[in-house]
This record gives C-alpha cells, sequence and structure tokens, in this order.
C-alpha cells in the first residue's frame, strides 16, 4: 500500500509522543515493503529526503513565525500536497490543526484518525480554544472513515459522545535490556541516588504539584526536570524553584539511550500526565523498569493498575517522596515491564495498526455485491 502521515512535526523524533511513534510505524511499515511518507515541517532538523527507507516530504510551516496559528497552514499544506499523490491510506494523528481542512482530504484514500486524547480538557487553553478544539474533535470523529483510540478510556468516550466505534491500538514500547550507568556523570548523578520527571512544560502535566511536593518534604535527593523549559510557564517554574538546588531543570533530551538509562537507575520516577490516553513516557518508563509514581486519574490507573503509587496533590506527592523504598517494590516494577514486553511492545503495536490498515482498504475497496 501507498501510504501518507500526516499531523507531527516530522521525523526522526525531535519532539515527542507523536513523532516517536510517526519514527517507529513508518520504519515498521517500510520494512515490511510498504511505499511509506511522511509529512515533516521544512525546518526539521533532519533535511534528508529519506530516512530508513521512508519517504519525507518537507511542506512549509510558519509556527516558529506566528505560534500556534502556523500548526493549521502547516497541516493545509500537508493536505494540499496529498491530494496529488495518490495515497491508499492517510494515518492523521490527532485533529487540533488538520480536522478543519477534512473536505480536503482526498476522498479515494482511506481517512484513519488516531484521536489522541482529550485536547479540550488541557488548561493551558483558553475558553474559546477549547471550545474551538470540542468543534475541531466533533469534525474528526464524524469526518473520518475510522478512528483510533489510544486508550479504552478514549474508545468509550467517543463511543457515548458521537456514537462512533474506534479501534483500540495503544502506544508501545521497546524493553530496555542494555542499562549503561556511564552517561549517568553528565547528568551530576548517581544510580540509584536520584529521581525525576519527564513531560512537557503544560499545567496539566502536574510538574508544578511534583515539584511543590520535593519543596515541601526537605528532601534533598536531586530530581531531574527533563522536559524543554523555555517556554512561558517553563520559565515560572525555574523561577519559583530557583531556590531548590536539588531540583534541576536538564532541558529536553531526546536521545533515547540517555532517557532508558535515566530511568532505569532512578530512585523514584514522577509521571504527572492528567490528560490523554496511552501517553508514550509512561510505557517507555514501564519498559526501562522506573519505580513509577503517578498522578492519580483513570488513563495512568487503566495501564499501571496496582503497580504503581499515586499522588493528587502536594502533599500526597510528598508523603510519596520520604517513605517509598525502590528495593520494597521490586514486583510491581517486574509487572510493569512484563506488560511492555507482552502488551505492549512496538513490534505487536505496529503489527496491530497494519492489520487495521488492511481490514479499512478492503473495507473501502471491496465491490458491491450485485
Amino acid at each position: 500500500m501507498k501510504i501518507a502521515i500526516v499531523g507531527t512535526r516530522g521525523i526522526p523524533n525531535h519532539y515527542s509522543g507523536f513523532e516517536q511513534f510517526a519514527e517507529y510505524f513508518c520504519v515498521y511499515l517500510a520494512e515490511k515493503g510498504h511505499e511509506v511518507y511522511c509529512y515533516n515541517s521544512h525546518n526539521h532538523k533532519y533535511q534528508e529526503k529519506t530516512f530508513k527507507g521512508v519517504h519525507l516530504i518537507h511542506k512549509y510551516d510558519p509556527e516558529y513565525k506566528v505560534g500556534t496559528f502556523g500548526q493549521f497552514i502547516y497541516d493545509f499544506n500537508c493536505i494540499m500536497d496529498s491530494r496529488k499523490r495518490n495515497f491508499d491510506i492517510i494515518l492523521q494523528l490527532g485533529y487540533t490543526s488538520n480536522s478543519i481542512w477534512h473536505f480536503l482530504i482526498p476522498k479515494k484514500a482511506v481517512n484513519i484518525t488516531n484521536m489522541d486524547g482529550l485536547e479540550w480538557k488541557r488548561s493551558k487553553y483558553s475558553p474559546k480554544v477549547q471550545k474551538f478544539l470540542m468543534y475541531a474533535e466533533k469534525l474528526a470523529a464524524n469526518s473520518s472513515d475510522y478512528l483510533v483510540a489510544d486508550s479504552l478510556g478514549i474508545q468509550s468516550f467517543l463511543k457515548k459522545k458521537y456514537n462512533k466505534d474506534s479501534q483500540y491500538i495503544p502506544y508501545g514500547a521497546h524493553p530496555f535490556t542494555n542499562p549503561d550507568d556511564a552517561i549517568l556523570k553528565d547528568f551530576g548523578v548517581e544510580k540509584g541516588n536520584y529521581n525525576m520527571i519527564i513531560a512537557r512544560f503544560e499545567p496539566e502535566n502536574n510538574i508544578d504539584m511534583v515539584l511543590q511536593g520535593v519543596a515541601d518534604s526537605g528532601d534533598k535527593t536531586t530530581i531531574l526536570v527533563v522536559g524543554n523549559n523555555t517556554t512561558k510557564y517553563g520559565e515560572y517554574l525555574k523561577k519559583k524553584y530557583a531556590a531548590y538546588n536539588n531540583i534541576v531543570f536538564t532541558g529536553g533530551i531526546f536521545n533515547i539511550t540517555y532517557l532508558n538509562n535515566l530511568r532505569y537507575y532512578s530512585k523514584l520516577y514522577f509521571h504527572g500526565h492528567s490528560v490523554g490516553g496511552t501517553n508514550p513516557s509512561l510505557l517507555e518508563a514501564m519498559a526501562s523498569r522506573a519505580f513509577i509514581i503517578a498522578h492519580n486519574n483513570d488513563f495512568n490507573k487503566a495501564i499501571l493498575k496496582e503497580n504503581a503509587y499515586y499522588f493528587s496533590n502536594p502533599a500526597e506527592a510528598a508523603t510519596l517522596l520520604t517513605t517509598l523504598k525502590r528495593e520494597e517494590n521490586t514486583q510491581k516494577i517486574e509487572n510493569n515491564y512484563n506488560a511492555i514486553v507482552h502488551d505492549f511492545n512496538w513490534d505487536k503495536i505496529n503489527g496491530e495498526y497494519l492489520q487495521f490498515f488492511e481490514q479499512c482498504f478492503i473495507k473501502k475497496n471491496r465491490p458491491v455485491a450485485g
């Protein structure tokens, strides 16, 4: 099949979860013999025309000039380009800035949309933007040929809100099997003697809640705060916690080997995400045998079940920080790792996507009997 991936900034990943998935899935499809195209921002760090057998199409993306509105123009450019390429399948990752162009998507192609999380719940958005996102979600749900939900909670929501069926396919992770503590010195930490949190600097990822718990606890253990902190919210947090020498803002880290080793050797790993479906960084933490302390919400609990501890406020985070011992919770750690091996490994997830693509292609192109 001739397949296009739209809705990301491009591959290889230099940003976040959707890009990480796009990278793994595109390469998988190419290895299976499919003709795969991934749309990239014109100013993506990787400027080659192919990546591991995947064709890359760079389109103008003015986000760097005009902010979020530029995403709508970038998606428009990608969708208009797709009209002349005769794709069999177009996979849209998310809907926030591309669903308004749904009427431009080529009719011959099978249009599949991964509905992402409940974007309109993100507190960083104003009420007007949240209202628009609800509208965009409705457009995507009703205009796509088929829907993918990356969590059972999203699948249930789509059925209840729009009476739309969706295919549940979560994200995946690669089991981490080759730890090497050599990179720890680059971050000034020692194995088993630091905590960490990885997230985009957005309020609903509860970095502030975790760091307030750190501050209130009086615990002096170093905590690495991984993520691009040059945003307005990032600057606010850096200023708020500037007096705490044990709170170390590392900036974004996209080297997966570095991230896996940091997670593997950490004492406690905090996961603060509260909006969305199956979060990729959570699965990677499980795959790295991190000892996970997660924000108390249904999305996280659906994945971690009883194999994590949960917090809902700074006081609970502080209590867990000062009372939990990794060595007393090895079974929870192993249970999470085994869940990756058996349920959330990338080979299985990519295979489920490809099988779904094949089924959707057959359904749309099956001759009508009679």
